[in-house]
């Protein structure tokens, strides 16, 4: 799976545990539900550090599809929300 997180580039968490994923993206829309700027930016940042220090970067000549996008830490409370879809920026069983 190739994650691009925007403004930082592509991951390949192919090779990564996928429910320890899952659950680092369950963490962000929780946060989210809830509204706490401070807990959403906190659990997008876990993510984001899950993503690229497990995952492999992605040669910048890449021209193939990204299977997820993540939204970056400067990212508002809206548009993270605006960016789930109901099962987290990760969908379940991808």
């Amino acid at each position: 799976m190739i994650i691009r997180i925007m403004g930082e580039g592509q991951f390949d968490l192919s090779d990564v545990e996928q429910t320890t994923l899952q659950s680092f993206d369950d963490e962000v829309e929780r946060a989210v539900e809830v509204g706490d700027e401070t807990t959403v930016r906190d659990a997008l940042h876990r993510l984001h550090d899950f993503i690229t220090s497990k995952g492999a970067p992605v040669a910048d000549d890449y021209l193939g599809a990204s299977d997820v996008l993540v939204p970056g830490e400067d990212a508002t409370v809206e548009e993270i929300r605006e960016m789930l879809s109901g099962e987290g920026f990760i969908p379940n069983g991808v």
